[in-house]
Protein backbone atom coordinates (compact mmCIF):
# COMPACT_ATOMS: atom_id res chain seq x y z
CA UNK A 1 0.00 0.00 0.00
CA UNK A 2 2.80 2.41 1.24
CA UNK A 3 5.05 1.95 -2.37
CA UNK A 4 1.55 2.17 -4.55
CA UNK A 5 1.30 5.99 -2.89
CA UNK A 6 4.49 6.61 -3.19
CA UNK A 7 4.34 6.05 -6.59
CA UNK A 8 1.10 7.39 -7.19
CA UNK A 9 2.33 10.47 -5.28
CA UNK A 10 5.71 10.60 -7.90
CA UNK A 11 3.59 9.86 -11.08
CA UNK A 12 1.39 12.85 -9.76
CA UNK A 13 4.43 15.19 -9.66
CA UNK A 14 5.75 14.18 -13.08
CA UNK A 15 2.26 15.08 -15.04
CA UNK A 16 2.39 18.40 -13.55
CA UNK A 17 6.24 18.67 -14.29
CA UNK A 18 4.90 18.30 -18.30
CA UNK A 19 2.32 20.05 -17.57
CA UNK A 20 4.61 22.96 -16.30
CA UNK A 21 7.07 22.27 -18.98
CA UNK A 22 4.28 22.69 -21.92
CA UNK A 23 2.81 25.59 -20.52
CA UNK A 24 2.33 28.36 -23.27
CA UNK A 25 1.72 32.47 -22.78
CA UNK A 26 -0.66 34.01 -24.57
CA UNK A 27 -0.78 37.17 -25.22
CA UNK A 28 -4.36 38.44 -26.44
CA UNK A 29 -6.02 41.84 -26.79
CA UNK A 30 -10.36 41.85 -26.87
CA UNK A 31 -11.44 43.33 -29.57
CA UNK A 32 -14.93 43.21 -28.39
CA UNK A 33 -17.20 42.73 -24.81
CA UNK A 34 -20.21 40.17 -24.66
CA UNK A 35 -23.12 41.27 -21.95
CA UNK A 36 -24.23 37.56 -20.97
CA UNK A 37 -22.81 34.84 -19.35
CA UNK A 38 -23.53 31.70 -21.48
CA UNK A 39 -22.00 28.95 -23.43
CA UNK A 40 -21.13 30.54 -26.63
CA UNK A 41 -18.14 29.83 -29.19
CA UNK A 42 -14.57 30.85 -27.56
CA UNK A 43 -12.53 33.51 -28.32
CA UNK A 44 -9.27 31.74 -27.06
CA UNK A 45 -8.12 28.18 -26.05
CA UNK A 46 -5.79 27.49 -23.93
CA UNK A 47 -4.38 24.49 -21.74
CA UNK A 48 -4.03 23.73 -18.19
CA UNK A 49 -0.99 25.59 -17.15
CA UNK A 50 -1.14 28.22 -19.68
CA UNK A 51 -0.75 31.91 -18.62
CA UNK A 52 -2.87 34.92 -20.49
CA UNK A 53 -1.72 38.09 -20.62
CA UNK A 54 -4.74 40.25 -21.52
CA UNK A 55 -6.57 43.47 -20.36
CA UNK A 56 -10.68 44.63 -19.70
CA UNK A 57 -12.60 45.69 -22.66
CA UNK A 58 -13.33 49.48 -23.45
CA UNK A 59 -14.22 50.91 -26.52
CA UNK A 60 -14.38 55.16 -27.21
CA UNK A 61 -17.33 56.55 -25.99
CA UNK A 62 -18.14 54.07 -24.02
CA UNK A 63 -19.06 53.77 -20.02
CA UNK A 64 -15.84 54.52 -18.53
CA UNK A 65 -15.52 57.62 -21.14
CA UNK A 66 -15.95 60.79 -18.56
CA UNK A 67 -17.14 62.84 -20.83
CA UNK A 68 -20.04 60.67 -22.47
CA UNK A 69 -21.13 58.12 -20.08
CA UNK A 70 -22.46 55.71 -22.77
CA UNK A 71 -23.25 52.24 -22.58
CA UNK A 72 -21.09 49.28 -20.59
CA UNK A 73 -18.48 47.53 -23.38
CA UNK A 74 -19.19 43.88 -21.94
CA UNK A 75 -17.42 41.14 -20.67
CA UNK A 76 -14.19 39.48 -22.33
CA UNK A 77 -14.49 35.79 -23.21
CA UNK A 78 -15.06 32.65 -22.83
CA UNK A 79 -12.18 31.15 -22.74
CA UNK A 80 -12.04 27.61 -23.42
CA UNK A 81 -9.88 25.70 -21.58
CA UNK A 82 -9.17 22.26 -22.87
CA UNK A 83 -9.87 19.12 -21.24
CA UNK A 84 -11.95 20.95 -18.58
CA UNK A 85 -15.56 18.50 -18.41
CA UNK A 86 -18.51 18.77 -16.44
CA UNK A 87 -17.83 18.17 -12.84
CA UNK A 88 -14.19 19.14 -12.84
CA UNK A 89 -12.94 22.55 -10.94
CA UNK A 90 -11.12 25.57 -12.97
CA UNK A 91 -8.75 26.97 -11.08
CA UNK A 92 -7.49 30.54 -12.52
CA UNK A 93 -4.93 32.13 -10.64
CA UNK A 94 -4.75 36.30 -10.92
CA UNK A 95 -1.68 36.95 -11.28
CA UNK A 96 -0.47 40.43 -12.03
CA UNK A 97 -4.06 42.83 -12.25
CA UNK A 98 -3.29 46.72 -12.47
CA UNK A 99 -4.96 50.04 -13.41
CA UNK A 100 -4.32 50.72 -17.29
CA UNK A 101 -5.49 54.13 -17.30
CA UNK A 102 -5.62 57.75 -15.31
CA UNK A 103 -9.53 57.78 -14.34
CA UNK A 104 -12.02 56.00 -12.96
CA UNK A 105 -16.09 56.82 -13.02
CA UNK A 106 -18.25 56.22 -10.27
CA UNK A 107 -21.92 56.12 -10.80
CA UNK A 108 -24.92 56.69 -8.99
CA UNK A 109 -28.16 56.12 -11.04
CA UNK A 110 -31.58 57.54 -10.51
CA UNK A 111 -33.95 54.83 -9.37
CA UNK A 112 -30.78 52.11 -10.52
CA UNK A 113 -29.45 50.37 -7.77
CA UNK A 114 -28.40 51.16 -4.29
CA UNK A 115 -27.92 49.82 -0.94
CA UNK A 116 -29.48 52.18 1.31
CA UNK A 117 -32.31 53.74 -0.94
CA UNK A 118 -35.02 52.76 -2.66
CA UNK A 119 -34.11 51.41 -6.36
CA UNK A 120 -35.43 49.68 -9.52
CA UNK A 121 -36.11 46.48 -7.34
CA UNK A 122 -36.31 47.48 -3.50
CA UNK A 123 -38.56 49.89 -2.49
CA UNK A 124 -37.75 51.62 0.47
CA UNK A 125 -39.27 54.49 2.13
CA UNK A 126 -36.57 56.81 1.80
CA UNK A 127 -36.56 58.43 -1.27
CA UNK A 128 -34.10 56.99 -4.52
CA UNK A 129 -30.92 58.58 -4.75
CA UNK A 130 -30.13 61.39 -6.86
CA UNK A 131 -28.35 60.98 -10.14
CA UNK A 132 -24.55 62.35 -10.22
CA UNK A 133 -21.59 60.90 -11.98
CA UNK A 134 -18.49 61.12 -10.05
CA UNK A 135 -14.56 61.04 -11.89
CA UNK A 136 -12.02 60.23 -9.75
CA UNK A 137 -8.22 60.51 -10.63
CA UNK A 138 -5.96 57.58 -10.64
CA UNK A 139 -2.23 57.72 -9.99
CA UNK A 140 -0.73 55.08 -10.81
CA UNK A 141 2.43 55.45 -9.30
CA UNK A 142 1.57 56.13 -5.85
CA UNK A 143 -1.61 53.70 -6.53
CA UNK A 144 -4.05 56.08 -5.07
CA UNK A 145 -7.54 57.40 -6.26
CA UNK A 146 -8.25 61.08 -5.85
CA UNK A 147 -11.59 62.80 -5.85
CA UNK A 148 -12.35 66.65 -5.74
CA UNK A 149 -15.36 67.55 -3.60
CA UNK A 150 -15.65 71.46 -3.63
CA UNK A 151 -19.34 70.72 -1.63
CA UNK A 152 -17.21 68.98 1.17
CA UNK A 153 -15.06 70.18 4.25
CA UNK A 154 -12.33 68.35 2.87
CA UNK A 155 -12.64 69.55 -0.30
CA UNK A 156 -10.30 66.36 -1.88
CA UNK A 157 -9.84 63.11 -0.46
CA UNK A 158 -7.27 60.08 -1.85
CA UNK A 159 -8.16 56.78 -1.08
CA UNK A 160 -5.29 53.64 -1.68
CA UNK A 161 -6.62 51.70 -4.89
CA UNK A 162 -7.83 47.82 -4.17
CA UNK A 163 -7.50 46.48 -7.60
CA UNK A 164 -10.50 43.78 -8.49
CA UNK A 165 -12.32 42.14 -10.50
CA UNK A 166 -15.97 42.64 -10.11
CA UNK A 167 -16.91 39.95 -12.59
CA UNK A 168 -15.11 36.43 -13.00
CA UNK A 169 -17.45 33.67 -14.15
CA UNK A 170 -17.98 30.25 -16.13
CA UNK A 171 -20.90 29.83 -18.52
CA UNK A 172 -23.75 28.76 -16.56
CA UNK A 173 -25.47 25.34 -16.57
CA UNK A 174 -27.70 23.92 -19.26
CA UNK A 175 -28.38 27.13 -21.68
CA UNK A 176 -28.96 29.81 -19.25
CA UNK A 177 -27.43 33.36 -20.47
CA UNK A 178 -27.77 35.59 -17.33
CA UNK A 179 -26.77 39.12 -17.80
CA UNK A 180 -23.67 40.66 -16.43
CA UNK A 181 -24.72 42.15 -13.65
CA UNK A 182 -25.91 39.14 -12.08
CA UNK A 183 -23.52 36.57 -9.66
CA UNK A 184 -24.64 33.06 -8.87
CA UNK A 185 -23.05 29.96 -8.66
CA UNK A 186 -21.00 30.40 -12.21
CA UNK A 187 -19.51 33.37 -9.99
CA UNK A 188 -20.52 36.47 -12.15
CA UNK A 189 -20.89 39.90 -10.78
CA UNK A 190 -20.36 39.01 -7.24
CA UNK A 191 -18.20 42.18 -6.59
CA UNK A 192 -15.59 40.72 -4.29
CA UNK A 193 -12.89 42.62 -3.52
CA UNK A 194 -10.87 39.31 -2.28
CA UNK A 195 -10.85 39.11 -6.01
CA UNK A 196 -7.75 40.85 -6.65
CA UNK A 197 -4.11 40.40 -7.54
CA UNK A 198 -1.97 37.57 -5.92
CA UNK A 199 -5.77 35.10 -5.42
CA UNK A 200 -7.08 32.23 -7.01
CA UNK A 201 -10.30 31.71 -7.76
CA UNK A 202 -11.78 28.38 -7.85
CA UNK A 203 -15.34 27.93 -10.30
CA UNK A 204 -17.42 24.92 -10.85
CA UNK A 205 -17.39 23.86 -14.78
CA UNK A 206 -20.56 23.28 -16.17
CA UNK A 207 -19.74 22.82 -19.48
CA UNK A 208 -16.60 21.37 -21.55
CA UNK A 209 -13.84 24.13 -21.36
CA UNK A 210 -15.39 25.50 -19.29
CA UNK A 211 -15.46 29.11 -20.93
CA UNK A 212 -14.84 31.33 -18.55
CA UNK A 213 -15.64 35.00 -18.41
CA UNK A 214 -13.91 38.46 -16.91
CA UNK A 215 -14.49 42.05 -16.48
CA UNK A 216 -15.60 45.18 -14.53
CA UNK A 217 -12.16 46.04 -13.53
CA UNK A 218 -13.04 48.34 -9.87
CA UNK A 219 -9.36 50.14 -8.90
CA UNK A 220 -11.06 50.13 -5.41
CA UNK A 221 -14.83 48.68 -3.57
CA UNK A 222 -15.70 49.22 -0.27
CA UNK A 223 -17.73 46.20 1.33
CA UNK A 224 -21.56 46.14 -0.27
CA UNK A 225 -20.56 48.57 -3.07
CA UNK A 226 -23.39 50.21 -1.71
CA UNK A 227 -23.84 53.24 -4.49
CA UNK A 228 -24.14 50.63 -6.97
CA UNK A 229 -20.65 51.82 -8.56
CA UNK A 230 -17.15 51.21 -7.68
CA UNK A 231 -13.99 53.00 -8.98
CA UNK A 232 -14.88 51.88 -12.06
CA UNK A 233 -12.11 51.72 -15.24
CA UNK A 234 -9.83 49.54 -17.03
CA UNK A 235 -6.43 46.77 -16.49
CA UNK A 236 -4.22 44.99 -17.65
CA UNK A 237 -4.43 41.75 -16.06
CA UNK A 238 -2.50 37.93 -16.49
CA UNK A 239 -4.29 34.95 -15.51
CA UNK A 240 -2.91 31.48 -15.31
CA UNK A 241 -5.22 28.63 -15.81
CA UNK A 242 -4.86 25.14 -14.08
CA UNK A 243 -8.48 22.15 -13.61
CA UNK A 244 -8.68 19.89 -10.77
CA UNK A 245 -10.01 16.86 -12.52
CA UNK A 246 -12.99 15.15 -11.00
CA UNK A 247 -13.92 17.30 -8.23
CA UNK A 248 -17.23 18.54 -7.99
CA UNK A 249 -17.72 22.51 -6.03
CA UNK A 250 -21.07 23.96 -6.18
CA UNK A 251 -20.41 27.40 -5.65
CA UNK A 252 -17.14 29.64 -5.88
CA UNK A 253 -14.56 29.68 -4.13
CA UNK A 254 -11.26 32.48 -3.35
CA UNK A 255 -8.09 31.95 -2.01
CA UNK A 256 -5.49 34.05 -1.05
CA UNK A 257 -2.11 33.99 1.49
CA UNK A 258 -4.32 34.41 4.41
CA UNK A 259 -7.58 33.02 4.11
CA UNK A 260 -10.20 30.29 2.05
CA UNK A 261 -12.88 32.21 1.28
CA UNK A 262 -16.46 30.66 -1.13
CA UNK A 263 -18.90 33.13 -2.24
CA UNK A 264 -22.92 32.93 -2.20
CA UNK A 265 -25.07 34.74 -4.26
CA UNK A 266 -28.85 35.57 -3.50
CA UNK A 267 -31.32 36.72 -2.19
CA UNK A 268 -32.40 37.78 0.81
CA UNK A 269 -28.84 37.96 2.36
CA UNK A 270 -29.13 35.67 4.72
CA UNK A 271 -29.31 33.18 2.63
CA UNK A 272 -26.44 34.29 0.49
CA UNK A 273 -24.44 34.15 4.00
CA UNK A 274 -25.70 30.61 5.09
CA UNK A 275 -24.90 29.35 1.38
CA UNK A 276 -21.46 30.96 2.02
CA UNK A 277 -20.91 29.56 5.46
CA UNK A 278 -22.39 25.90 4.82
CA UNK A 279 -19.91 25.49 1.49
CA UNK A 280 -16.89 27.02 3.34
CA UNK A 281 -17.47 24.23 6.39
CA UNK A 282 -17.94 21.52 3.48
CA UNK A 283 -14.84 22.87 2.17
CA UNK A 284 -12.76 22.48 5.86
CA UNK A 285 -14.70 18.59 5.89
CA UNK A 286 -13.22 17.37 2.51
CA UNK A 287 -10.05 19.00 1.99
CA UNK A 288 -8.90 19.80 5.76
CA UNK A 289 -9.93 16.29 7.69
CA UNK A 290 -12.04 18.56 9.87
CA UNK A 291 -15.06 16.55 11.64
CA UNK A 292 -18.42 18.67 10.60
CA UNK A 293 -19.05 19.94 14.07
CA UNK A 294 -15.52 20.86 14.69
CA UNK A 295 -15.73 22.65 11.21
CA UNK A 296 -18.75 24.40 12.60
CA UNK A 297 -17.84 25.32 16.09
CA UNK A 298 -14.13 26.38 14.89
CA UNK A 299 -15.93 28.49 12.08
CA UNK A 300 -18.48 30.34 14.30
CA UNK A 301 -15.40 31.89 16.64
CA UNK A 302 -12.39 32.50 13.58
CA UNK A 303 -14.84 32.95 10.36
CA UNK A 304 -14.36 36.39 8.97
CA UNK A 305 -17.55 37.34 6.52
CA UNK A 306 -17.36 39.86 3.79
CA UNK A 307 -20.72 41.59 2.62
CA UNK A 308 -19.14 42.00 -1.40
CA UNK A 309 -22.65 43.62 -2.91
CA UNK A 310 -25.91 44.71 -1.59
CA UNK A 311 -27.04 46.55 -4.96
CA UNK A 312 -26.95 43.42 -7.54
CA UNK A 313 -29.86 41.24 -8.57
CA UNK A 314 -27.98 38.18 -6.47
CA UNK A 315 -26.72 39.49 -2.80
CA UNK A 316 -23.39 37.98 -2.68
CA UNK A 317 -21.61 37.04 0.85
CA UNK A 318 -18.04 35.91 1.10
CA UNK A 319 -17.50 33.62 4.27
CA UNK A 320 -13.50 33.42 5.27
CA UNK A 321 -11.79 31.68 7.19
CA UNK A 322 -7.60 31.94 8.09
CA UNK A 323 -5.33 29.83 6.69
CA UNK A 324 -3.60 30.03 9.70
CA UNK A 325 -5.36 27.81 11.79
CA UNK A 326 -5.72 24.99 8.69
CA UNK A 327 -3.91 21.74 8.86
CA UNK A 328 -2.01 20.63 6.08
CA UNK A 329 -4.60 20.05 3.22
CA UNK A 330 -5.41 16.06 2.87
Amino acid sequence: MIVAMRYAAALTALLATATLASAETHKFKPTAGVTTFTARPPVLTVKPGDTVETETFSKPGDYYDPNVAGPWPGEVGPFLIEGAAPGDTLVVRIVKLTPNREIAVSNVTPNGISGVAGDGRTRMLNDPLPGRRFIWQIDRARMVGVLDMPGSASKRIELPLGPMLGRVAVAPAGEAAWPGLWPGDFGGNMDASDVGQGATVYLPVFHPGALFYFGDFHALQGDGEIAGSGLESTADVTFQFDLIKGKSIRWPRIENDDYIMVAGSVRPLIDALRIAYVELIDWLVSDYGFDRMDAYQVASQAGVVRVANVVDPHYTVVAKFPKRFLPPRR
